[in-house]
């Protein structure tokens, strides 16, 4: 018993020596890994600043920037963990690792496709610039103002007062009306007038009105069009511009102009009818109203009553 205690211990003794010398062995290379890795932080920090002011001088994209500063820092910090490993003589766990990381990096391509697509849509639209912060836009059939952006949504605030938060993937595959790019927004407006009226007055009393309305701009690409006969009325159109700082602007500007419209109608006996309907009974198999007997009930005194027609 004491003879199997005794080798056993002998064993462990060995074991520690061997250890032991391997971690003597070791301390010149560990040294060095760690003058490498001091190195390798210290050029991953001047890279980072090298390429911020290199940036800021070609570009204002914050987002962009910050992007690829982080994926400069942690490419040349891993750069030098590769090299690190190498010195220490541990190859092999590194070519472990790199296959691990490669077969979890599979799985997570599969499992977070959708957060990868936003991240891939956000450097797109980083580049892209479509629209910057601050601007009115619509996507999907959502319209508001560009409150904020990241790599993975975009967020608008709506004109009724809500944050909504559209993936970048979704910006990127739909069509985006930017309604701040220009500086200014058409205004359509319809309007109908009796088939009464004087249609070359009519014209003129309206582009004079909108042309001499102040906040409307480019008079000269002020468009008026008779458009259709309708049923109670002739409908035109007045398309005019003015300028787009917001939406409440644009809706100020539209309801100033049906007001002078209106206003200038009265001031000019210019009339806007309501619909009228036209009851026919002479449609085929019917018959009409003209040769329709009216029959006429009369009370009598005794309660009874005679029909005449």
């Amino acid at each position: 018993m004491e003879i199997k205690l005794d080798n056993a211990l002998t064993v462990i003794t060995n074991k520690l020596s061997s250890w032991l010398e391997a971690l003597i062995d070791l301390i010149p290379n560990m040294v060095l890994s760690l003058i490498i890795l001091v190195l390798f932080i210290f050029l991953a920090k001047m890279g980072g600043k090298l390429f911020d002011k290199i940036f800021r001088k070609t570009s204002t994209n914050e987002v962009l920037r910050n992007l690829f500063s982080t994926i400069l820092y942690y490419t040349i910090i891993g750069f030098g963990l590769f090299i690190i490993l190498g010195v220490l003589g541990l190859e092999k766990a590194l070519t472990s690792a790199l296959a691990g990381v490669g077969i979890i990096g599979l799985a997570l391509g599969f499992a977070f496709q959708d957060i990868a697509a936003n991240f891939v849509s956000g450097i797109i639209l980083a580049f892209r610039r479509p629209f910057q912060v601050g601007e009115v836009v619509e996507i999907k059939d959502i319209m508001g103002r560009i409150q904020r952006t990241n790599l993975r949504v975009t967020v608008v605030e709506t004109f009724q007062g809500q944050e909504v938060y559209i993936p970048n993937k979704d910006v990127l595959q739909s069509s985006i009306y930017n309604y701040s790019i220009l500086g200014k927004r058409r205004v359509d407006l319809a309007v109908g007038i009796s088939y009464g009226d004087d249609l070359q007055k009519v014209e003129n009393l309206v582009s004079d009105a909108i042309s001499n309305m102040e906040g409307v701009i480019d008079q000269d690409n002020m468009i008026f069009d008779y458009y259709e006969f309708g049923s109670s009325s002739i409908n035109f159109y007045i398309r005019f511009w003015v300028k787009y700082p917001d939406q409440p602007g644009f809706l100020s500007m539209r309801h100033k102009a049906v007001k002078l419209i209106k206003k200038t109608f009265d001031e000019n006996n210019i009339t806007i009818p309501f619909p009228i309907r036209t009851l026919d009974f002479g449609i085929k198999g019917g018959q009409k109203l003209s040769e329709m007997p009216i029959s006429i009930t009369r009370g009598s005194e005794n309660g009874e009553s005679n029909g005449e027609s």
